[in-house]
């Protein structure tokens, strides 16, 4: 099947973020439309323990004008295809062109332990849930435009499906040379929006400090760690000493220092072939909004879009 649509407008850069989930409600609708005022084009939440992805995106669009809302990643084991299809044509009827769907297949142990389920053969599992996703019935007000997904793909078949049955794939946790590849498994018209960590610390001790810290929750995890050595990274750059991510890797995964270094580093996503690139900022309080961070990233915006137009 080719991709669902032309291509949603998602600007050049986005911001991803887990500290809305945190806040009270009204206080993550402030932040969502102060990142509209100040040109973040896409917001990307999570799904995991935090919010209903779904809820969520219907109230912080209400909070908005323009803003585009992505699940990065709505998971395929928390609800039926069925479920997950009617929840994005109703989103999409009720804010035309401002919901794209980012859907996954998780991890052996959210999918075990959270959502009592089994996880086995994934590409054939995420086939199957489109095939059903795409036959599915919707009798309610139907959207006036088109829907839009993307896949959560690593891995060269997942890579390939996204381009063939949806509009692009959303990487997540990946270094710069994933981008590369990623675009040429793509082809020229698919999305490509990575997600990037950023750190604002100029300081290397605490940068990588505060770095492993976010990367140990994901460096355990197969699915990443089996991506990163695909490109090149070793199993002692992976669990290092104690545990600990080398730094080869941690300057590979995660972006810090200046404004400007951190801007070179969006702008190495986009030479690799990303047509968007989804900020995470990170800071020791993993949990607090990062808005001065926010507004400092805001200030790049203009030149970053006007040398990726």
């Amino acid at each position: 099947m080719a991709p669902l649509s032309p291509r949603l407008s998602l600007g050049k850069v986005g911001i991803w973020t887990f500290a809305l989930d945190a806040q009270p409600m009204s206080k993550s609708q402030e932040a969502a439309a102060e990142l509209e005022s100040l040109g973040f084009h896409t917001l990307w939440i999570p799904e995991a323990i935090g919010r209903e992805p779904f809820a969520s995106a219907a109230l912080l669009l209400s909070a908005t004008k323009s803003l585009v809302v992505a699940t990065g990643i709505a998971s395929i084991h928390a609800r039926t295809a069925a479920t997950m299809q009617a929840g994005q044509k109703t989103l999409t009827e009720a804010f035309p062109e401002r919901f794209l769907l980012g859907i996954g297949v998780s991890h052996h142990h959210m999918v075990k332990s959270l959502h009592k389920s089994v996880y086995e053969k994934p590409y054939s599992k995420m086939v199957e849930y489109l095939d059903v996703m795409d036959g599915g019935m919707f009798v309610a007000s139907p959207p006036t435009t088109p829907t839009h997904r993307v896949l959560a793909a690593l891995g060269p078949k997942m890579l390939k499906l996204a381009s063939e049955r949806a509009d692009g794939a959303h990487p997540y946790f990946a270094p710069v040379e994933h981008t590369h590849v990623a675009r040429e498994i793509l082809g020229a018209d698919p999305i490509l929006a990575p997600e990037q960590a950023v750190i604002f610390e100029t300081d290397p001790a605490k940068a990588r400090e505060l770095a492993r810290k976010y990367m140990g929750t994901y460096t355990r995890l197969p699915n990443y760690a089996n991506n990163l050595l695909r490109h090149g990274f070793t199993e002692d750059d992976i669990k290092g000493v104690n545990g600990s991510s080398s730094d080869r890797l941690v300057d590979a995964i995660v972006a810090w220092g200046s404004l400007d270094t951190i801007a070179q580093r969006i702008q190495d996503q986009f030479d690799a072939g990303a047509s968007h690139v989804s900020v995470q900022v990170l800071h020791s309080d993993l949990l607090a909004l990062p808005m001065h961070q926010w507004r400092e990233l805001a200030k790049v915006l203009p030149d970053l879009n006007a040398q990726n137009a």
